[in-house]
């Protein structure tokens, strides 16, 4: 397949998947930089919006088994391109919504639509990789976090200009809806892994529940960014209004910079111990701003957060996509029906404990989802040589 495209034409196959990273953090970040402001607007309690946001993993696992089966079927590149746009058109939706049923449905819809997306982008994006025959995955990862640090601060802004949320979301979503059909014919046209026989429900084997375990607890900790990090630095560190986006803002930075330099860190260190010190760098960033919750402490430990969560997926599903056992996307998509039980449980987790005891103590809880991804990388990839 190698020799039957050109050095630019491989190049142009990672522009266009990367594009698809880009988009979807775009959207993604977007609609959680206004969490803040729609919790506040419906007057949801934190008990009341950690229901909410319960739909949208809900959402997320509906479309597991779906994904892997029906990009084995199609391909992933009319899947990518087809989940893009109604992604972006979702989003509207969302801004849309005048109570807390009505916000659950939609999440249900954005959860679906930004899994199809994300299992039919990381296929194209292992696909290029044995293209390219290096660790490259990382950088599409990178991408997604890039947008979703320019999504932050657009929203911060929009927020300080008080910007409704449908405008701002309508922007996106056209803007979104423009750039897919713009890269659409510079997508790799077909899987090279496709196995038309394989089943809708695939139960992964020992090696890929494992790294979904690891995914799991990675998972959880995005999902408490994304999701509670503004609410966070609003009720427990006192920040101003206008400050409230710069926690979420400065983690994206560092999952940003991280995952444009782990495919070199990868090299130099091995997997394992690149998966273990992200561990270790989660726990620590999670750490400081519970002990003291201020803007300062809120900025440091989520930028350390942001270093940590960096490498971890795109390391998980880089392993999963070459498996010898399944096609990258049913891999990819048993690897994330474990892995996304952290968006299931985290979020909603994060506002009953806080219910009931306080924000605080439920970001304890999180941050022990760093140490167990250094404890279970201890267990199972040590002995794993450097790639």
């Amino acid at each position: 397949m190698l020799g039957m495209l050109s050095f630019s034409g491989i190049r142009l196959n990672r522009v266009a998947a990367g594009t698809l990273f880009f988009l979807s953090g775009l959207c993604s970040s977007s609609w959680a930089s206004r969490i803040p402001t729609i919790q506040q607007s419906m007057k949801l309690q934190d008990i009341e919006m950690g229901s909410v946001l319960m739909c949208m993993p809900v959402g997320l696992l509906a479309s597991l088994p779906v994904s892997g089966w029906l990009i084995t079927r199609i391909g992933s590149k009319t899947v990518a391109i087809v989940s893009a746009v109604v992604y972006g058109a979702v989003l509207v939706l969302l801004s849309l919504a005048r109570s807390p049923v009505q916000l659950g449905l939609v999440l249900v819809l954005f959860g679906f639509c930004s899994n199809m997306l994300n299992i039919a982008m990381n296929t194209q994006a292992v696909e290029v990789e044995l293209l390219y025959k290096r660790s490259i995955m990382a950088s599409f990862h990178g991408m997604w976090s890039l947008a979703s640090f320019a999504g932050a601060a657009v929203g911060a802004s929009m927020i300080k200009d008080a910007v409704p949320p449908w405008i701002h979301f309508l922007f996106v979503g056209i803007a979104i809806a423009a750039v897919t059909c713009l890269i659409y014919r510079f997508l790799l046209p077909s899987d090279v892994k496709r196995d038309l026989r394989q089943p809708v429900f695939v139960k992964p084997d020992a090696a890929l529940l494992q790294l979904g375990i690891i995914a799991f607890c990675s998972m959880i900790c995005e999902g408490a960014m994304a999701d509670w990090s503004g609410i966070y630095a609003r009720k427990v560190a006192q920040v101003r209004a206008e400050d409230v986006g710069l926690g979420y803002a400065a983690f994206t930075a560092t999952m940003a910079l991280g995952r444009f330099l782990a495919d070199g860190l990868v090299h130099r260190m091995g997997t394992a111990r690149v998966l273990k010190l992200s561990g270790l760098l989660i726990f620590a960033g999670l750490l400081i701003p519970v002990a003291y919750p201020a803007l300062n402490t809120v900025i440091l430990g989520f930028l350390l957060v942001g270093a940590g969560t960096s490498s971890v997926v795109p390391l998980v599903y880089g392993i999963a996509g070459r498996s010898g056992t399944l096609s990258s996307g049913m891999a990819l998509a048993a690897v994330s029906t474990v892995g996304y039980l952290g968006f299931l449980f985290g979020p909603p987790l994060i506002g009953f404990v806080a219910g009931y005891t306080s924000l605080r103590i439920s970001f304890l809880v999180v941050a022990a989802m760093g140490a167990t991804i250094t404890v279970m990388t201890t267990r199972v990839l040590a002995a794993q040589r450097p790639s």
